[in-house]
């Protein structure tokens, strides 16, 4: 999380195929591993020393935001994130861009600069006049909004300590639509301010210590929200089965509202003899097996509790195949051998973190769906993680630091 009050620029050294090499004053502390905000994109360094970082850039960053354009020497603005017991000042800025705008007309004005910027139409309806709007990272305040643009006033001090000064008529710009606009809207504001409280622990973590914080979570019994930006671009909850409750069935069906299946170690759908669904599978390459239903339940296997019973029973060593009736209500997945070594989707994260958590190779994983019906994109996951208290991290992240 980040507040667009950019104190510093940095610049771009090198342009490589996957990453960013950047210089920056000495002075300012940089960790490799850790998050770092370009311009108002969210980053995560792959390495840094004094003075250096390398940055990852994927395929998608740089088709979704200005970095596509980045060269040698391009000053872009810096910003590393909030910390516990960091003033607020500014706005809160995620680093997730909601689009690229196109700066349309340039005016002075007695009390700075009026920016005309014309954004995409679907992002056009989250703005509203006189709340905050980060440009290119920066926190500024939406002075107007008309039927196809929008318009910013820039204070001299803005255009004295930013790039912005520097925009002319079509260039492109980062957009970031304010988080606390969007989440009072859709009544979550209050459960936001409370997570801001939590800032290190709720939200899009990142590097060795996001992901030792979201494997603490899981290990103590809670839920995690993994994004998976690559292979299907949706983020799920996931669980440790061999601590599921009930409780948490119903957060799944009632909050995330996505397909709720179970994530096992190949060995153990071999031991329970579960055997893989017939047909060729999803797009993604998932190994659905057959679904299952604990033998022992007196109910239908339908409910939270009996869902949860059957699940925590797929995570016993000592369960048999006997166990189980098939078909029935609960969906185990077969992750790879390999785990996260041989393909990241959320199946192959969800058993490696169990691992990590020192908990048997079984999880529970469920697909973050909005209530129009439509899959949490970046921005609206991280707002779904904050108003739960929930870590939020990427697969890449665990890929390399699990």
């Amino acid at each position: 999380m980040f507040t667009g009050r950019i104190e510093t620029t940095a610049t771009i050294a090198e342009v490589r195929e996957e990453s960013l090499r950047v210089t920056v004053d000495p002075a300012v502390p940089l960790v490799a591993g850790g998050a770092v905000c370009l311009d108002g994109v969210r980053l995560t360094m792959q390495s840094a020393q004094p003075g250096e970082l390398v940055a990852t850039v994927t395929d998608e960053t740089r088709r979704r935001t200005t970095l596509d354009r980045a060269t040698p020497g391009t000053p872009v603005h810096f910003e590393l994130p909030l910390a516990a017991g960091d003033r607020i000042d500014g706005h809160l800025v995620q680093g997730h861009v909601d689009g690229v705008g196109k700066v349309l007309r340039i005016d002075g004005e007695p009390s700075g600069r009026r920016v005309w910027i014309k954004p995409a139409e679907r992002l056009l309806a989250r703005l509203v006049a006189k709340s905050s709007v980060a440009l290119n990272g920066v926190s500024v305040t939406v002075a107007e909004v008309l039927k196809d643009r929008f318009s910013v006033v820039l204070v001299p001090t803005t255009l004295q300590k930013t790039n912005l000064d520097a925009l002319v008529v079509g260039d492109r710009v980062n957009i970031e639509s304010d988080l606390l606009a969007r989440m009072g809207r859709e009544g979550h504001g209050p459960a936001l301010l409370d997570a801001v409280a939590r800032l290190p622990w709720a939200g899009h973590l990142s590097g060795p210590v996001g992901v030792q914080k979201v494997v603490a979570q899981l290990a103590a019994g809670g839920g995690v929200v993994v994004w998976d930006p690559t292979l299907e671009g949706e983020g799920d909850v996931v669980f440790a089965a061999e601590r599921f409750r009930p409780e948490s069935m119903t957060f799944l069906l009632t909050q995330a509202c996505g397909h709720t299946t179970i994530p096992c170690a190949p060995e153990v759908l071999e031991r329970l003899e579960i055997p893989r669904m017939p047909g060729e599978g999803d797009r993604q390459g998932t190994r659905m097996h057959v679904p299952v239903d604990l033998a022992s339940l007196p109910g239908t296997g339908v409910s939270a509790a009996d869902r949860a019973a059957t699940i925590r029973r797929l995570a016993s060593p000592d369960a048999v195949p006997e166990d189980f009736l098939r078909p029935g209500h609960v969906f185990p997945l077969a992750a790879r051998a390999g785990l996260l070594g041989e393909r990241g989707g959320h199946t192959e994260a969800t058993v490696a973190l169990c691992l990590a958590a020192g908990l048997a190779p079984v999880g529970v994983c469920c697909e973050v769906m909005r209530p129009d019906g439509v899959m949490a994109d970046a921005v609206t996951l991280e707002q779904f993680a904050l108003r739960w208290e929930l870590p939020m991290i990427d697969v890449h992240d665990l890929t390399r630091w699990l």
